[in-house]
């Protein structure tokens, strides 16, 4: 594909995704989709994410769902997810009042990177998700999730730890969960998200 060419199908995500007039239509748009060939014939099923039904102040958007999120069809359920619980709870958020969405719906083989295009396909539903949603702020964990709100390119080292202006949102950028549990309780992915998340909670405050 030449640079700059669209995305095969991202224009009929979108669409379909503009269509739908509340999370439960959108929810069930999304389980339907086979937008991504490859995602489509090695999933599971689709996770389209956790939105509360009052709507949320905070919307999480991680990579793309594992092993364990595909088996169960929620975002981070796993050991990724029960380390962002803890930290969460540490921040003195309620993970039950938050939006939790990823870049991609559907477990990429082997939990590989997601590639460019897959992201492009699936970005209308993400769209979608944060105008249904309607969050005060973002937090993107991971370099999958920032590059989608603050480009390709974008480093979380010099990025985090302060609020970005994009595209209409309040966007943090920080680690993912799972190179907080790959460098180690000591290491500065697990100490950078935690920062992070209770800077998020005291812009909520706010």
């Amino acid at each position: 594909m030449s640079r700059g060419a669209p995305v095969p199908r991202a224009a009929e995500v979108a669409l379909a995704a503009k269509g739908c007039a509340d999370w439960p239509a959108l929810a069930a748009a999304q389980r339907a989709c086979v937008a991504c060939p490859e995602l489509a014939a090695t999933r599971l099923q689709v996770v389209p994410g956790d939105v509360p039904a009052a709507g949320a102040r905070l919307a999480l958007v991680g990579e793309a769902p594992g092993a364990a999120e595909d088996a169960a069809g929620h975002p981070f359920v796993g050991k990724a997810g029960q380390l962002l619980d803890e930290l969460l709870a540490a921040a003195g958020l309620d993970r039950t009042g938050i939006a939790v969405l990823n870049v991609l719906r559907c477990r990429p083989p082997a939990n590989r990177t997601p590639k460019p295009d897959e992201a492009a396909r699936c970005r209308g539903w993400l769209d979608r998700s944060l105008e249904l949603v309607r969050p005060e702020l973002i937090v993107a964990l991971g370099s999958t999730a920032a590059a989608a709100f603050l480009g390709r390119g974008v480093k979380l080292g010099a990025s985090r730890g302060r609020p970005h202006q994009a595209g209409g949102w309040q966007v943090l950028v920080t680690y993912h969960p799972s190179a907080a549990i790959r460098f180690g309780p000591q290491g500065q992915p697990r100490a950078a998200l935690a920062e992070d998340l209770t800077l998020a909670a005291a812009l909520l405050a706010t």
